[in-house]
C-alpha cells in the first residue's frame, strides 16, 4: 500500500495560517501597527485605499530591518521577540508567534522598504503568494515602510464575503483605536482614500481617550488607581449617570494589550449595583499591569483572550478598587442633609416659649354632613340653575343596562351585548394595569399589548416614509450635538440618508461632531442625540448589508424608542384610535421581531371557564 500522508508546501501552509490570523483587512493593520510599536516606533502612519480591500499602507520611524531580517520575517515562526518556550511567560512585546507577516504574504501582494539607522541604504522587497518576485537595494528612510495591495487575490472566497466598505472601515478604526489608546506615547494617523480620518498625537493617556472619543468624555470619567504585590490597576471608569443601554466604551489592557474578560467586566458591574438601571452599561478603560508570568497569552490566535492566574483575587481588587473611586468622587449617592443657614431647634425644656399655650381648635361635634336639615341654612338661590342639568339623571342610571367594575383606578364600562355583536370591534375598551387592551369582536374578547401594539403601528408608519422618501421633520429651535467617535462615522454615513427619509436633519460639522437640525414628527419629549446614537450602535451591532435590512433596523430602533410606555393610562379614544391602527396592519398579531401583539381568547373558551 502506497504512503498517503504528505507534508504540505509552505505555501498552502501559509494560506491555512491566514484563516486563523488574518480574517480581514483589519487583521492586517492591527498585525503591522503592533509590529511598528515593538519596533519602538514614535510615529506611525497608516493609508488605506477602499477599506484595505485594495491598499493598506503602514510607515513607521522604527528601528528597521536589515537586509537578511527582511527575508527572514516572511518565514513561518520567524521572530525577534522570543527565543525559546519559556520567554512565552515573559512577554513585553505585542507579537511573539512569527506568523503575521508570513500569513499577509500569503494572500496578497506586499512590498517592503526597510532601512536600519546610521545605514546609507535600506532593502526593497516585493512578495506575492508567498513567493519572493524581487529584493534588492533602495535608498529609504528610516523605519518600514510595508504596503499591502489586493487582500486575499489568491482567496476569491474569502475576498467574496468581506463585508461592505463601510463596514470593514468601521473593523479597521475599532482596531486602530485599540492601539492608539494604550500606546498614548506614540504619534498615529489614518488616512481613507486620501481623507485623513485620526490624528492623534503624542500626549498623556486622558487626552488621548479625548482625541478619539471626543472631548465631552472628559466630563463623564472618574480616575482609578490601585497598586498591589499582584496587580497594578489605573485608568478611568464612568459616572453612573453617564450609563447607557448601548456604546458604552468598555476597554480592558494587559501589559499594553486589548483583551476581553467577561468575568472582570462583571467585576466592573457589580460595583455599579443599584447605581445604573438594569440592562444599562458604563464606560471604563482600564489597564492592568501584571507580571508576565502570571498570564498567558497564547491561547487564542487573536490574542484578545488571556488567562491569568489568580483571577479571583484580581476580581476583588478591581471591585474594590472602583468602589473606592464611585465614593471619593461621591458618586455613590448618599443622604446628606444641609443645616447650613437653618436655624437652631432648641430642646423643650429649655425653650423661653415653653410657657406659651398651644393653639386650640372648636368644632362642633353634633355637626353631620348627612343631615340635610344642617345643609338648610345654603340658599338654593345661589345655585344658579345648575341643578338642572342633572334632572333625570337617577332615573336613567337606575334604567341602564351598564354595569361598571372598577380596578386600579380605571373602568370598564360593559355595553349591551346587542351592540358589541353587532360590530366588529366594541367602541368601549378596558385597559387593564396600563399594559393591556381589552376588546370585545365577535369571535370573543381581543387582549392587545398596548406597547407593542404601538411599536407595530409606528414600525409600519416609518417604514413607509422610508420607502416613499417622505419623511415629516419638525426642526428645532435649538439644535442638539452629537459626536460620534472616528470607528461611527462610517456606519452613520451609510444609514444618513434613511435617516433623512425618517425626518432627521443632520448636518457634518467637522470633526466627528453633527448637528441635529430636525427630527421626526412625534418622538416629542425623547431625545434626539441618544436615539440617533443608539441606532448607530444598532447598525454597528446587526451588520447589516441589504439596504432593506438596514431600513427595518432603522424604522423598528425608533418605533421602539417612540413607542407608548408600559402602564401609560389612555383614554378611551386613545384606546380606540390604537386598536384601529393595529387591525389596519398587514401584520397585526406580531411585532416586528416576532412578539405576539394581540391575541383572541374565543368565546367557547370563556365559556369553558365558567362551567
Amino acid at each position: 500500500m502506497s504512503d498517503v500522508i504528505r507534508l504540505l508546501p509552505d505555501s498552502v501552509a501559509n494560506q491555512i495560517a491566514a484563516g486563523e490570523v488574518i480574517q480581514r483587512p483589519a487583521s492586517v493593520i492591527k498585525e503591522l501597527v503592533e509590529n511598528a510599536v515593538d519596533a519602538g516606533a514614535k510615529h506611525i502612519d497608516v493609508w488605506v485605499t477602499d477599506a484595505g480591500k485594495t491598499s493598506i499602507q503602514v510607515i513607521d520611524d522604527g528601528k528597521g530591518m536589515s537586509e537578511t531580517d527582511a527575508r527572514l520575517a516572511f518565514e513561518r515562526h520567524a521572530t525577534s521577540k522570543i527565543r525559546e518556550a519559556s520567554d512565552l511567560f515573559a512577554l513585553r512585546t505585542m507579537g511573539f508567534r512569527g506568523e503575521a507577516l508570513a500569513s499577509i504574504a500569503a494572500v496578497a501582494q506586499v512590498v517592503l522598504r526597510t532601512c536600519l539607522e546610521g545605514e546609507d541604504l535600506g532593502t526593497s522587497l516585493c512578495i506575492a503568494g508567498s513567493k519572493v518576485e524581487s529584493q534588492e537595494a533602495v535608498a529609504c528612510p528610516k523605519g518600514s515602510n510595508f504596503q499591502v495591495k489586493n487582500l486575499f487575490y489568491n482567496v476569491p472566497a474569502r475576498r467574496k464575503f468581506l463585508k461592505s466598505n463601510q463596514t470593514e472601515l468601521s473593523n479597521i478604526l475599532t482596531e486602530f483605536e485599540r492601539i492608539a489608546l494604550v500606546n498614548p506615547d506614540v504619534a498615529f494617523t489614518l488616512h481613507h482614500n486620501g481623507t485623513e480620518m485620526l490624528n492623534l498625537p503624542a500626549i498623556q493617556l486622558k487626552q488621548r481617550i479625548m482625541g478619539v472619543f471626543g472631548k465631552k468624555i472628559n466630563q463623564e470619567l472618574l480616575s482609578v488607581e490601585v497598586d498591589t504585590t499582584m496587580i497594578r490597576i489605573s485608568g478611568f471608569v464612568g459616572r453612573p449617570e453617564t450609563s447607557r443601554k448601548k456604546g458604552a466604551r468598555q476597554y480592558f489592557f494587559v501589559n499594553g494589550r486589548y483583551m476581553r474578560h467577561p468575568y472582570f467586566h462583571k467585576a466592573v458591574m457589580d460595583a455599579y449595583e443599584q447605581l445604573v438601571p438594569i440592562g444599562e452599561q458604563v464606560s471604563y478603560f482600564l489597564y492592568f499591569e501584571v507580571d508576565p508570568s502570571n498570564i498567558d497569552v497564547n491561547i487564542h490566535p487573536t490574542k484578545t483572550e488571556i488567562k491569568f492566574e489568580n483571577e479571583q483575587a484580581i476580581w476583588q481588587i478591581l471591585s474594590a478598587a472602583i468602589k473606592e473611586s464611585l465614593g471619593k468622587f461621591n458618586a455613590v449617592p448618599s443622604i446628606d442633609f444641609d443645616t447650613e443657614g437653618m436655624p437652631d431647634i432648641p430642646a423643650f425644656e429649655n425653650s423661653p416659649y415653653s410657657g406659651i399655650q398651644m393653639p386650640k381648635t372648636t368644632y362642633n361635634p353634633d355637626y353631620n354632613p348627612f343631615n340635610t336639615s344642617s345643609a338648610s341654612s345654603y340658599s338654593r338661590k345661589e345655585t344658579n340653575g345648575w341643578e338642572q342639568l342633572y334632572e333625570g339623571l337617577e332615573q336613567h342610571v337606575a334604567a341602564s343596562s351598564s354595569f361598571s367594575y372598577p380596578d386600579d383606578g380605571d373602568s370598564f364600562v360593559e355595553q349591551p351585548m346587542e351592540e358589541s355583536a353587532s360590530s366588529e370591534t366594541s367602541s368601549q375598551h378596558y385597559q387593564y394595569k396600563g399594559r393591556f387592551i381589552l376588546t370585545s369582536v365577535k369571535s370573543g374578547l381581543m387582549v392587545i399589548d398596548q406597547q407593542r401594539a404601538h411599536i407595530r403601528i409606528l414600525y409600519d408608519r416609518y417604514l413607509a416614509q422610508i420607502a416613499s422618501c417622505k419623511g415629516v421633520s419638525q426642526g428645532m429651535l435649538f439644535p442638539d450635538i452629537v459626536q460620534f467617535p472616528a470607528s461611527e462615522i462610517p456606519v452613520l454615513q451609510s444609514i444618513l440618508e434613511d435617516l433623512s427619509y425618517l425626518g432627521f436633519e443632520l448636518t457634518d460639522l467637522g470633526g466627528g461632531s453633527y448637528a441635529i437640525n430636525g427630527i421626526p414628527a412625534g418622538i416629542e419629549g425623547l431625545r434626539p442625540t441618544e436615539l440617533v446614537q443608539n441606532m448607530v450602535h444598532t447598525a454597528m451591532e446587526k451588520g447589516c448589508k441589504v439596504k432593506e435590512e438596514v431600513q427595518g433596523m432603522l424604522a423598528f430602533s425608533l418605533a421602539k424608542a417612540a413607542a407608548i410606555a408600559q402602564g401609560q393610562v389612555l383614554s378611551n379614544e386613545e384606546m380606540n384610535h390604537l386598536v384601529d391602527g393595529l387591525l389596519t396592519s398587514a401584520s397585526p398579531n406580531y411585532t416586528p421581531d416576532g412578539k405576539t401583539a394581540l391575541v383572541v381568547i374565543k368565546e367557547d373558551e370563556l365559556e369553558k371557564m365558567f362551567k
